[in-house]
């Protein structure tokens, strides 16, 4: 057995030495994809590549099956699909040239846009279906994984490891079973792609495989500005595996793989360029004095070593991470310490240039998401490790083979540790999809793993309050006021559970509070503005609502809620314009027709005011109480048949309804009475 690995070593070295000599020391005269490498679909479909392709898609299955019967959760979910209007109308060329044009959500991604409005054409708001295209996307991405690696390698079983884990392992459960992650796996498809096309490129440069390369890479970026790192993973593709870089080549041959991939470069600065100018414009950049640049370079540090012990021991996982704003001194020397150690040992290893390209693709392509430039609040995120790990899995997957490889049971532990650590990852995950359920399964867990996490006390209150569980609620944006005494958003829930609760006196602070905090937050100038008419205070009601639609001018439930209150106080006239407005904007807007039909019957109008409610019942055929208004207008008007009608079709919607019955038993005794 001894004489066998050491034959096998010598015979690995004599291949090196071969193509050393063949390349000189530029670059290599000849890739060895010309000669050894497979063919992609060979690499997948063929042979014993086709068993591990099946257990790839079965794997997946096992894992994220459940989510089928998942809906949409309100963590971005809303803004991205489920409410956002643009989305909701489907594939329209409206809807096409928003997803091109908007910085929505602090992105510029119209692939993803046009992703989901797809999905709604097809399958309209089944939140399920629209799970499992993201699980259709993540199975694609696994076996294009596999058999990138098996063709440019020809390692059947350490490709099949790195697939495995990369279907399997638990961090990246969030980009596949979040519906608004989309970007993560549309994004990873068109990088897979890319490093496709640039296999191709490789093994015959000619301009149409270099240009379908280009591509592939501008769709990416149009799916999630993430990938702007892709021209340094393909120059570590060039050292290994694709050997296009000689043992001891000089800074030339570097310079040229560099130039040759020049446009790609420009992409990726372009998009970055695009990108930072859409979050800053959209906040979503914190300012140097919310986060100074010391911190976000001490939690950088810490979180490259952060997600590698979730990578070993992927437990305590949570959908959000607040930031740590006094990192201990020690741990963050000590990751430093380690980055530098960690890069100088994979560097020196010449042999096992493997152990470099791993370590790069993991650090290099955070780096746009490590938090140099903060965007959110978060720490870390386990969506952000979808690419990276990939790295990591590559050290692995070629390491430990060559660190086993003299004992004599190597050849038989190591797959064996190798299928355990991928079926350990596959319990761990399906475990964790089981949290992504609802809004309260999110939320109570990630309250429950993380300590000072006032997001999750917030959303977990707002699941709550959804339940009705008004007092549950309470505490938890109490506690998230607790943890973060300047977060608006929760003293604007706080202030909601409080007032429905009936004690509206509480409520009020909380409101004026999240003002302060954040003076242009327009729900909170409504509620407090609601709260204000509760007690009867109409002039201070009707300034907030003023506010509110200072702040969103183009709001039909705004305007209404302003009319009413200037209907309150007498103003009849400032609120008939303002339901004309209302109505205007929203032409669907039931209540504000009816509303506006009494405010035109208060001033005589009756025939105006018919015309409001018939358009209200356009809109809600099966309203009882409008069908009661309508009726009292014609009878008003005289017209006593189709009064009589309208009582007639209040009764039937509702047959306890005393008010129409009264009406109708007077218009028939009147009639009888003719």
């Amino acid at each position: 057995m001894k004489e066998r690995n050491r034959k096998r070593r010598a015979d690995r070295a004599a291949v090196e030495a071969n193509r050393a000599s063949t390349g000189g020391p530029g670059l290599v005269s000849q890739s060895p994809l010309n000669g050894s490498a497979l063919p992609l679909t060979r690499a997948v479909f063929f042979g014993r590549a086709l068993w591990v392709s099946i257990a790839l898609i079965a794997a997946n299955a096992a894992i994220y099956s459940a989510v089928g019967h998942y809906g949409f959760v309100r963590w971005d979910d809303p803004q991205y699909v489920s409410e956002n209007p643009y989305i909701a109308g489907g594939l329209t060329w409206r809807g096409v040239w928003w997803a091109l044009t908007t910085g929505y959500a602090a992105n510029w991604h119209p692939l993803t846009w046009l992703s989901h409005m797809l999905d709604i054409q097809m399958f309209g708001l089944n939140g399920g279906a629209h799970h499992l295209v993201s699980v259709l996307l993540h199975t694609v991405n696994t076996l294009l994984l596999f058999g990138l690696l098996h063709s440019a390698t020809g390692a059947l079983g350490r490709s099949a490891f790195v697939a495995g884990m990369f279907a399997s392992h638990p961090l990246h459960v969030e980009s596949v079973a979040w519906v608004a992650e989309r970007k993560d796996v549309l994004s990873t498809l068109f990088w897979l792609l890319t490093l496709y096309a640039y296999i191709r490129y490789v093994r015959r440069p000619v301009p149409g495989r270099y240009l379908a390369m280009l591509m592939m890479f501008a769709l990416g970026l149009m799916a999630k500005p993430m990938l702007v790192t892709l021209p340094f993973v393909l120059l570590l593709l060039d050292y290994w595996p694709l050997g296009r870089v000689a043992p001891g080549a000089n800074r030339s041959v570097w310079l040229s793989l560099a130039r040759e991939k020049l446009p790609l470069f420009a992409l990726a600065l372009a998009s970055s360029v695009v990108t930072f100018m859409v979050q800053h414009q959209q906040g979503a950049v914190a300012a140097l004095d919310a986060l100074p640049l010391e911190s976000r370079a001490e939690n950088a540090m810490v979180s490259y070593f952060g997600y590698i012990a979730h990578l070993v021991w992927p437990t305590r996982l949570a959908v959000f991470y607040p930031l740590n704003p006094a990192l201990p001194g020690w741990e963050v020397a000590g990751c430093i310490l380690g980055l530098i150690g960690v890069s100088i040992a994979v560097i020196a290893a010449r042999g096992h240039r493997y152990l470099a390209v791993g370590w790069m693709w993991y650090v290099g392509t955070l780096i746009p998401v490590i938090g140099l430039i903060q965007v959110g609040e978060q720490s870390m995120a386990d969506r952000y490790t979808y690419i990276p790990l990939i790295g990591l899995f590559l050290m692995v997957a070629w390491g430990m083979p060559e660190l086993l490889g003299d004992w004599p049971y190597g050849r038989i532990v190591v797959p064996a540790v190798a299928a355990l650590g991928v079926g350990a990852c596959m319990i761990v995950a399906r475990m964790q999809v089981e949290y992504w359920k609802s809004d309260f399964a999110l939320w109570e867990h990630a309250a429950l793993v993380t300590e000072g996490n006032y997001i999750a006390h917030n959303n977990l209150g707002v699941a709550l309050a959804n339940q009705e569980k008004r007092s549950e609620a309470a505490f938890h944006f109490s506690e998230a006021v607790r943890l973060k005494p300047n977060y608006a958003e929760a003293h604007n829930n706080l202030g909601l559970a409080l007032a429905s609760q009936g004690n509206t006196a509480a409520a009020i602070p909380q409101y004026s509070e999240a003002l302060r905090i954040r003076p242009g937050f327009a729900v909170a100038h409504d509620n407090l503005a609601k709260a204000l008419s509760a007690q009867g205070k109409f002039d201070e009601a009707i300034a907030q609502f003023t506010e509110v639609v200072h702040l969103k001018p183009d709001s039909a439930v705004a305007l209404a809620n302003l009319a009413a209150a200037l209907a309150n106080q007498g103003k009849i006239d400032e609120a008939i314009a303002r339901y004309t407005d209302a109505v205007r904007i929203q032409p669907n807007f039931a209540e504000a027709h009816n509303n506006l039909g009494f405010a035109l019957a208060g001033q005589g109008k009756v025939d105006a005011a018919i015309r409001e409610f018939e358009a209200a019942l356009r809109v809600q055929p099966n309203a009882a109480s409008i069908h009661y208004d309508l009726g009292v207008m014609l009878n008003r008007k005289g017209d006593i048949p189709q009064a009589i009608l309208q009582f007639e079709a209040a009764l039937k919607l509702n047959p306890g309804y005393p008010e129409a019955q009264t009406a109708l038993d007077s218009l028939r005794s009147r009639s009888r009475a003719q």
